[in-house]
């Protein structure tokens, strides 16, 4: 996106975006958006909103009417809306038979049911504005692990909702795409990383949980707000239901083949 004919920056919401991805994207894109933050905890959104420029909201969007009411009120105060970053989530790791209805539930409810009721309340502005929609998903929405049932399922979910959306609305200008982050060092990341207490301190689990991560290290969140960013622009005007994987190529790995990386590197 860019100025319009008035000169006046487009406006997009950022869920989650008192910290980590979110954080960071509220940095970039308030280089050339207007950006509203939201988030449920307001001290954090104020540091961001003192840092970027961006407006905070307070809210729950895994709430259906709190969700509603961000989109009445973000359009209230700019008078438009041109973008969405679904970056809002939640993970709850438990083994599969062990995870609790509620913790199936808060996963797919915040991960997957606020999004939707998020955007569809969203759609009539972005339509008139021909507008975009960016979601955070995860790797562990194409492949999954332990623990991961509720998380995997509402991020494979976001990523065919997400599409669902760009195939429906496509004729109408609308674009709707995903990203993707593998190991990203966010403060999410840090507490799974302490959680898991595979190493003594955080640098020792990420080279850890990055061991065969063809880049051989975690990514950034500004990493990752970079091509949230490139996605929203008219650079990517032609990119639509796409899923851009920011993981280090950790994708392209075959799990069954890392055996032979220690082979090769001690070769060379």
């Amino acid at each position: 996106m860019s100025q319009d004919q008035n000169g006046e920056k487009p406006v997009v919401i950022v869920t989650g975006g008192g910290s980590g991805i979110g954080a960071a994207a509220a940095r970039r894109l308030s280089r050339e958006w207007r950006v509203a933050i939201c988030g449920r905890r307001k001290a954090p959104l104020d540091a961001v909103a003192a840092e970027t420029g961006a407006v905070p909201f307070v809210s729950d969007v895994g709430d259906p009417e709190a969700a509603r009411k961000l989109v009445a009120d973000v359009v209230a105060h700019f008078g438009r809306l041109d973008g969405l970053v679904l970056n809002a989530g939640i993970l709850i790791n438990a083994p599969f038979g062990e995870m609790s209805l509620d913790a199936w539930n808060q996963q797919i409810g915040i991960n997957l049911t606020g999004p939707f009721v998020l955007t569809q309340a969203a759609l009539p502005h972005l339509l008139a504005r021909k507008g975009a929609v960016v979601s955070i998903t995860s790797v562990g929405g194409v492949q999954t692990g332990p623990g991961l049932a509720a998380y995997s399922a509402s991020k494979a979910g976001l990523q065919l909702m997400t599409q669902a959306l760009a195939y429906e609305h496509a004729r109408d200008g609308l674009r709707a795409n995903i990203v993707a982050p593998g190991w990203i060092r966010t403060e999410m990341g840090d507490e799974e990383m302490e959680t898991m207490q595979i190493a003594d301190d955080l640098e020792g689990a990420y080279a850890k949980v990055s061991e065969f991560v063809p880049q051989r290290r975690a990514g950034s969140s500004d990493e990752a707000a970079e091509a949230i960013a490139w996605l929203l622009s008219p650079a990517a005007s032609f990119v639509n239901g796409a899923v851009l994987a920011v993981d280090g190529g950790s994708l392209v790995a075959n799990v069954g083949m890392t055996f032979f990386d220690k082979i090769t590197e001690g070769a060379a």
